[in-house]
């Protein structure tokens, strides 16, 4: 019984279907469908008032409300809420919190089919007059989901939501859509011109130029160096409408010989440069293919000189390099665009080089296999939009039906869609280019029919795995401007948007800025001998996910090298995103030309600049950013082996509609990662502020150090002078003892000095020794009569008694009152004999002692 509950057996029939329109399905409904249950809600749902148009908090700024319908129930998670139309989106919000439902939210332009179906229950046979039909409306998106909305019968809700669906996701004009309404004030950016040429100027070793509009718009910006310049010959886009309006060329060639070149080549998209080497000159040059004609056997000397300056080598080196030119296509179409016109270039006429098929199929063989992919996803994942889920959705246990026969057939679909295996032949063909010019200082030149599409996925694929620069944000930009939208990649076909070509009414602004030098329609966008009007259905053909399956490609590589980007797998998603929203006016029309005419870099806004402004809001820690980013693990060429090719899933886009816990597993890892980043962010700069304080105590210990020594110098000299002192005092009170005085020192807040005189009179004084009154040293100097000093005790006194002339009568000295007659010229009268020095013996005593 369970395993014919998870049968998948329902079949959908799609188309403008009226609402009386029945079915039969399977009892599988009944489990997505609770109609009993929607019938209990109705009540409420009629009685709660819920936000009219334009009241709803999440809309967007220029986003306005076009219709609404209450009661829907989303089939693939089984929930109920509110189903909201707006200029840019379709939008589920959850019946209770309100809450925008992310499965059930997407924006208009990446709508690329509506059905409306009908769905009967099957009740039994004595209730079969009580049967209800369900109004379902299936939407499939370019980003691989398939969501259906139930609505409540006996209501003309699903034709209101179907109608409003019908006229707002496929607009007639380019204006229509909703980039032009929010307007670009809030996310502008510089022209992309300006960008371009800055690159060139990079590529070239010019990078100190700085480009402006005022240089382009004066055509001064043709610069060059050794081997390449920059051309202005298509500055008004008259040689090739899809090339942009500067081109880097061999400078040894000149722009007579560039214009005849251009005739040979299909769309006039001649082989040009988009990338060199900055040691070896080796170069990395596009085009379409050769118009060789039905025989193969026409030739045109002016693109042989072309090609060949692409070997150039620099310096004077003798000889040519060697030169390889890779056809992106298999061999048996590119013979086949022979009887077109078309085909492929002979070795034998270009000197020295070698022709390769890398064998990618075209664009109708890649969006074929991104369909199947998407049937495959939405049948065998865990949000089906059948209601049911082929892996345990509601606790069973059965998987793909229950059986390993169905396994094994799921495995099989999954491989007969062909992506992955496609998404291999563009990155192998990439890894051979790359390896080429990195390894044998070779140069390629890279075509396919148009070389706009698989001409677009290798160039720039092989740019990102030979320049370390194209790996960070801005060389990410820089990469995606120069090879895909400046030359030509036709966005609006492969989007199925509306470009220039369905522009009737234009408002006056645009239609002033098309009137100068207006053009044709998309000229050119005709393959070779097509009609020049392809109908509506035929452009409905030329869709296909050719960007969508190069960001893939880098997703791979991604994988492959963690440490090499300096972006994450979720800025891949989000400028999948973006770009398919429609939301900004990057990616609109076919070419720089139309982008230009139609003023899209005033009048939209900028995602590059969006993009820029969402991750500075939380800086490194942003999602955008890979945490494993090392700029020197990997600052030369990728040159992935062909094992390391192999591709798998891409969880975060394929994934992540259908199996959302599984592709939410890779991002709770990179959030864990994150966490344990930010977790040791912090703790680095904890300790770099414990660094910083450690510094600062041990700068503040080493002045505290030398000051101490400082201290204890200063102590030491301090004691050498006080010993000094010390010394120079007992002197001093040596010879002041010997004139008779008595010193005495004392400490204190002064000190007396007292003389004795013969008389006993005393003389009080005060002496600060050099400082103020309150010196703590005192001295006392006390002068004794002379008839308390004996002679026999003082030697010096005795030969003043007989020397000295000015003794008074009295005995008494007058020094220092009056000066000493022998103390100026000798020691107080003594005289040394030294002739009796010359006399003596060693057995002699100079001095006689009694």
């Amino acid at each position: 019984m369970a395993a014919s509950r998870t049968r998948r057996s329902t079949s959908y029939r799609g188309g403008d279907t009226s609402d009386s329109d029945t079915m039969e399905s399977s009892a599988g409904w009944d489990d997505a469908l609770d109609w009993l249950k929607l019938e209990q809600h109705q009540s409420v749902s009629r009685s709660v008032s819920l936000p009219r148009h334009g009241n709803y908090k999440c809309l967007l700024e220029g986003e306005r409300v076009l219709a609404e319908g209450h009661g829907v129930v989303l089939v693939n998670t089984d929930e109920a809420g509110t189903l909201v139309v707006t200029n840019f989106r379709l939008m589920f919000l959850s019946e209770g919190t309100q809450n925008t439902v992310a499965l059930g939210t997407i924006p208009l332009a990446t709508i690329e089919k509506l059905s409306k179906l009908v769905a009967k229950n099957q009740s039994a046979p004595r209730q079969s007059e009580k049967s209800t039909s369900r109004r379902l409306l299936q939407v499939i998106g370019k980003d691989l989901r398939i969501v259906v909305f139930g609505f409540r019968p006996r209501t003309k809700q699903r034709r209101v939501i179907y109608d409003a669906l019908q006229r707002s996701s496929k607009p007639l004009r380019i204006w229509d859509l909703f980039a032009f309404s929010c307007g670009s004030l809030k996310f502008s950016n510089t022209n992309p011109k300006v960008r371009l040429l800055n690159e060139y100027f990079r590529l070239l070793g010019k990078g100190s130029y700085g480009a402006t509009m005022n240089i382009i718009d004066k055509e001064s910006y043709m610069k060059s160096n050794e081997l390449w310049r920059i051309s202005n010959v298509n500055s008004s886009y008259s040689i090739c409408q899809t090339y942009p309006f500067a081109l880097v060329l061999p400078k040894s060639v000149s722009d007579d010989e560039v214009i005849q070149a251009s005739t040979f080549r299909a769309r006039g998209r001649l082989p040009v440069i988009s990338w060199c080497h900055p040691v070896s000159g080796a170069v990395l040059a596009r085009s379409s293919q050769p118009l060789v004609g039905l025989m193969m056997n026409l030739r045109s000397n002016a693109d042989e000189k072309l090609v060949a300056a692409l070997c150039t080598r620099p310096g004077g080196a003798r000889g040519r390099r060697k030169l390889y030119i890779a056809d992106a296509r298999p061999r048996k179409n590119a013979l086949a665009n022979g009887a077109m016109g078309g085909g492929s270039e002979s070795s034998s006429n270009y000197f020295q080089s070698e022709v390769v098929f890398l064998g990618i199929d075209n664009i109708h063989a890649m969006r074929e296999s991104l369909s199947r992919l998407r049937d495959y996803l939405d049948t065998h994942g865990t949000t089906s939009s059948d209601g049911m889920s082929s892996f345990l959705r509601h606790g069973g246990w059965t998987w793909g039906g229950g059986n390993l026969s169905s396994m094994s057939a799921s495995v099989s679909a999954f491989g007969d869609s062909g992506w992955l295996t496609h998404v291999q032949s563009v990155l192998t063909g990439a890894a051979w280019i790359a390896g080429h010019v990195a390894l044998e200082s070779a140069s390629v030149l890279v075509h396919c029919s148009d070389g706009w599409d698989r001409t677009s996925q290798l160039v720039a694929l092989a740019n990102l795995l030979l320049d370390p620069y194209y790996r960070t944000f801005t060389g990410f930009q820089v990469l995606i401007e120069k090879d895909w939208l400046a030359f030509g990649h036709p966005f609006a076909d492969r989007m199925g948007i509306p470009t220039t070509s369905g522009s009737s009414k234009m408002p006056f602004e645009l239609t002033r800025q098309a009137s100068v030098g207006s053009f044709p329609p998309s000229p050119g966008r005709q393959s070779v001998g097509s009609s020049p009007a392809p109908s509506a259905s035929h452009a409905q053909n030329n869709c296909s996910p050719i960007f969508l399956q190069w960001i893939d490609c880098v997703s791979q590589l991604l994988r492959i090298y963690p440490f090499a980007f300096e972006f994450s797998s979720a800025f891949l998603v989000d400028l999948l995103d973006c770009m398919m929203s429609c939301r900004f006016g990057n990616f609109f029309c076919n070419s720089e030309r139309e982008r230009q005419q139609i003023g899209i870099a005033e009048a939209c806004g900028c995602m590059w600049a969006y993009l820029a402004d969402v991750r500075s809001s939380q800086g490194r820690s942003h999602g955008h950013y890979n945490l494993f980013y090392d700029q020197l693990k990997h600052d030369g060429p990728l040159l992935p082996p062909a094992a390391a090719l192999a591709p798998t899933l891409w969880p975060q886009f394929h994934l992540r509609w259908a199996c959302p816990s599984e592709a939410q597993a890779d991002d709770e890892l990179e959030d864990r990662c994150k966490q344990m980043s930010l977790r040791f962010n912090e703790l680095h700069k904890a300790k770099e502020v414990a660094e910083k304080k450690a510094a600062d105590m041990t700068s503040a210990f080493e002045s505290l150090s030398v000051e101490l020594r400082h201290e204890k110098q200063l102590s030491s000299s301090s004691i050498a002078l006080a010993k000094r002192a010390s010394k120079e005092s007992a002197a001093i009170r040596r010879a002041i003892q010997s004139l008779g005085c008595n010193v005495h020192f004392a400490s204190g807040g002064g000190g007396d000095i007292e003389t004795g005189s013969p008389l006993d009179d005393r003389l009080t004084s005060r002496e600060s020794n050099g400082q103020n009154d309150e010196s703590d040293l005192s001295v006392s100097i006390s002068m004794v009569a002379d008839e308390n000093v004996s002679s026999a005790s003082n030697p010096i006194s005795r030969i003043c008694e007989t020397l000295c002339p000015l003794r008074t009568r009295e005995g008494g000295c007058k020094w220092p009152d009056a000066g000493c007659a022998q103390l100026g010229s000798q020691f107080l009268g003594l005289k040394a004999n030294y002739d009796a020095f010359d006399k003596l013996s060693i057995y002699d005593s100079y001095f006689q002692t009694d």
